[in-house]
Order: C-alpha cells, then structure tokens, then sequence
C-alpha cells in the first residue's frame, strides 16, 4: 500500500515539473513576442519536427524541378542553390532576432531610420502579401494541372480543357482550406510532420526506378550540352533567363517565418528549420535533377508531352510502362497538394500579421482570431478566395496565368532584397548587438526599446554571422537576388508574342501601384507600422 501510494506521489510530481517546464517555456516566448510589442494569441502547436516538415515541404524542390523542365541545368541549380542559402542566412539572422508573422515588413520597420521606417515598411509588407498570394495561386494551379496530366497519361483518348485545370485548381484550394480550419490549430502540424517524411520516402520512390529502369546518357550530355531554346543571342543570357524554373523550385524560404508565432522556442527553431530545408531540399533536388538529365530520353518527345509536363514523358520512357510512369507522377502530384495547405497557411498568417498593424483594407475583420479554431479564419478564407477568383484566368488565358510564377519570384524578393539591404547598413554601422553587450548595460525595459523603437539598437537572436562572413554573405545574397528580379520579368523566349510575354511585370506594378493610392488615400493616416499592443 506504501509502494503504491510512494508511486502516486512520484507520479505527481513528474506531472507537476512537466507542467511548471512547459509553463516556463510558455512564458518565455510569450515574453520574447511581448518584447516586439504583440500579445500571443495564436496556439503554439510548432515543434521541431513540425515546422521542420513544413520550411522543407513548402519547397518541394525535388518534385518542384520537374515543373521547369529541361531549362534548369547543373550550373543553374548550383548557383540558385548558393544564392537561396545566402537568402535564408539572412532570412534567419532575422527571424531569430524577431520572431513575429509579419516577417519582412516587421524587420524593415526595425531595420529602417525612423523617417523612411513608416513608408518602406508599408511596401515592403505589400510586396510580401502579392509574393505569397501570388505563390499560392501558382501551386494550386500546377498541382490541378499535374491531376490534369495524370489523366491525360494513363488515358490517351482524354482531351483536356482549360475548364477542366479550373475545377481541379479549386479542389486543392478547398483541400487546403479544410486542412487549415476545420482541423484548427493542432491539425496543420501533424499534417506537416507527416508529408515531411512522405517527402523524403516519395524522393527514394521516384528516383530507384528512374536510375534503374531507365537508359542512361553520357556524362557529356549532362555536364557539357548547353540549351538555348529561347533564341537569344548568347548563351550566357538563356542561361540566366532560364533560371527561374529553377528559383520557383527554392521559392518560399521564408514560410516558417510566418509561422513563428505558433511555434515553440521561434527564435532558434525556426532558424534552425530554415538552414536545414536548404539543406535537405537542396541534397535532394540536385540528386533527382542529374537523376532526370541522364535518363532523359528524347528531349522533343518530353517536350511535346500530351500531359503537358515533360517529366511524365520521361518516367513513361524510363518505365516502358503507363501505370509505373502514373505511379511515380502521382507522388510528384500528392506532394504538390500537400505542399499547397502549407502555403495557404503562410499566406494566410501573412495577410493577417499585416491586417493587425492596419496595412490592408478591412483590417478589423481580416485580424480576427477564431477563439475556437485558434487560427485566423478569416484571413485563411480571403486568400482560399483570392486564389479561387484567380482560377478563372486560365479559362481565358492560361498562359498569363503562368506569369503568376515569376509573380511570386519577383514580389517575395523584392520583400527579401529591402530587408537584406537594411541588415547590411546596420551590420556595416554597427547598429546591432548582441545580449552580451547589452546585458551589463539595458534593463529589460530598455530590451524592449532596443526592438520597438525605429532608429534605436538592435538585439542579434542566437542565430548570428559573424564578422565578414556575415558581411560577405549579406552582399552575395544581395547581389543574387537583384539578378534574379530582374530575369524574372523576361518572356522565355527573345520572339515576344502575345502568347510568350512576360505579364507579370504588369501584375506586380499594378498591384503595387492599388495598394500605394490606399496608402495616400486612407493607410496613411492608420498605418505606422507594427503597432506595440503591450
């Protein structure tokens, strides 16, 4: 009776340390985000693993290269690769000081002089919500023409019509949206851990029987063989022209970032995370891109595909067979829509971190937080129904629609490139220091000036870069971003028609320019950047 009662008593207490440990865990990051000036009031159901699985799956890089075809060479992925680690450097240097949803528009608030912080963060904050919105569109649409191509292959008399693309394109948004409401705040992670091993398991699925099955090239055909099926006058312009395929592929480094404030520990997990899906997305897609270069067939007859997605062609002759070639595209395919709830949450959280500083219109109702689900409802629904009128473009012209990739490219780094800039000047300027310097000499009623006031110090988190090497990898991260902005307004081919022009140079000027009459009109008298609710 003494044992058992002995066995109570233990048991008791364990449970009591375990909850004052998760109190204390609680507290802390309650007190970090308090010390940027926000109240938590989303759940933290983040952990490692979770939003692990979801910086590394939002990326689908492997699946992601089949969608640029041919274009992505070896020497293009490796410098896109290096360009988008310099990136998320940054992007986590950043996070790990501040880690809050707004991302971007937070940091340039923080990073900019108090006379241009109001401003630039405003632009900053637009260019994210049009990146984000705009890269959601693009992956619903590719995985509804992905379902698209899987019937076309194992079905060759299927004739296929835009409005079809356009029913496929709304059931990824309508299973994004279920996974992101109706299951609350605990479902989307432990959907993300899930398809983060369904990621690495469908990588080893594909790949086995491709190297396998399929007859390979000459290492000469791989390393050696240059494309310009652009037409332009040199090859060193295809090449960068071509890039950007490969640049979507990498496209979303910043997604855990939005995330912060529903994940534990944020201001070491999320840099973690971020660092480690450029690693393990760029392993893999490098393996799966010469994986498909060698066994890469007859180039035209991938090309000319019925499916419309040439790395169907080359799994149909690599397999000699239809429903092994069906098989493997299913798995690009699944993880596609997988990736796509991912991105509805970033986009969704994004638009929402903005919405409670006042920089959209509607702020009241669109920064609201479902006290039952512990998400912002609202804020999901509007980007499920901003993409789902973005579904009707391809009815009238799909290839417009396709200018949405270069859409996202362009406004997410534009957002990266301001903020890097701005990390730049305080890192040369010694505008920054680290909590060493300033435990001797701020109380925590100065740590919370150190972050809140625009011009003041700022506090490196314990991700950090240090001497020229952050420097070095600033600038390099700077200059990659400012080549790939501007290859991304080019059409894919030096014959511009109606049909191969770039718009998307229109969409993201005419977004920008919407959202700078607001800013007279109406924000500015209601925005003045991230708004301190403690």
């Amino acid at each position: 009776m003494a044992q058992s009662e002995s066995l109570k008593m233990n048991s008791l207490l364990a449970s009591r340390e375990a909850e004052a440990h998760f109190s204390s865990k609680q507290q802390r990051d309650e007190a970090g985000l308090a010390r940027l000036g926000k109240r938590s009031v989303l759940k933290r159901n983040f952990g490692f693993m979770a939003v692990l699985g979801f910086s590394t799956t939002i990326l689908i890089t492997w699946e992601g290269l089949f969608t640029g075809g041919p274009a992505g060479t070896v020497y293009g992925y490796i410098f896109v690769w290096a360009g988008t680690a310099a990136i998320f450097a940054m992007l986590s240097e950043m996070v790990s000081m501040a880690p809050t949803s707004g991302g971007q528009y937070h940091w340039c608030s923080m990073l900019a002089s108090s006379r241009t912080m109001k401003f630039s963060s405003y632009v900053t904050g637009w260019l994210t919500v049009v990146g984000w919105q705009a890269t959601f569109a693009t992956a619903c649409y590719l995985s509804g023409t992905t379902i698209q191509g899987l019937i076309a292959l194992s079905n060759p008399s299927y004739v296929p019509h835009p409005w079809h693309s356009t029913l496929l394109y709304w059931s990824v948004v309508a299973f994004g949206l279920v996974i992101n409401t109706v299951g609350g705040a605990t479902l989307l992670p432990k959907f993300e851990g899930l398809i983060l091993v369904l990621h690495i398991i469908g990588f080893f699925a594909v790949l086995i029987p491709l190297v396998y099955m399929s007859d390979h090239g000459s290492a000469k055909d791989v390393f050696a063989t240059w494309f310009n099926e652009g037409g332009w006058d040199t090859q060193g312009l295809s090449f960068f022209v071509g890039l950007i395929g490969v640049v979507f592929a990498f496209a979303g480094g910043d997604a855990a970032v939005h995330m912060a404030e529903e994940t534990q520990n944020a201001p070491k997990i999320v840099p973690i995370s971020i660092m480690f899906s450029v690693v393990i997305n760029g392993v893999l897609g490098f393996a799966m891109l010469i994986a498909s270069l060698f066994c890469l067939g007859n180039l035209q007859d991938d090309l000319n595909s019925p499916t419309g997605y040439p790395f169907m062609a080359i799994f149909l002759q690599g397999t000699g067979s239809v429903a092994g070639a069906t098989a493997m595209s299913a798995i690009v395919g699944v993880m596609a829509i997988c990736a796509t709830t991912g991105m509805l949450a970033t986009a969704s959280r994004m638009f929402w971190a903005f919405a409670r500083d006042r920089g959209v219109p509607g702020w009241r109702l669109w920064s609201q937080v479902s006290p039952q689900a512990g998400v912002p409802v609202n804020a999901v629904i509007f980007t499920a129904t901003v993409s789902t009128l973005l579904g009707l473009i391809p009815l009238g012209s799909p290839v417009a629609f396709n200018d949405l990739t270069s859409m996202s490219t362009s406004g997410l780094y534009l957002s990266y490139m301001v903020c890097c800039i701005l990390l730049l000047y305080r890192r040369c300027t010694g505008g920054i220091i680290t909590l060493t310097e300033t435990s001797s000499v701020a109380s925590p009623a100065d740590d919370e000036q150190i972050v809140n006031t625009a011009g003041a110090k700022l506090v490196w988190g314990p991700f950090h870069l240090k001497g020229i090497v952050g420097i070095a990898v600033n600038v390099f991260a700077i200059v990659y971003m400012l080549i790939t902005v501007f290859f991304s307004f080019w059409p894919p081919t030096a014959e511009v028609t109606v049909s191969t022009m770039n718009y998307s140079a229109v969409g993201t000027v005419g977004t920008m320019t919407l959202s700078l009459l607001y800013y007279f009109f109406r924000a500015r008298h209601v925005y003045e950047g991230p708004i301190v609710e403690i």
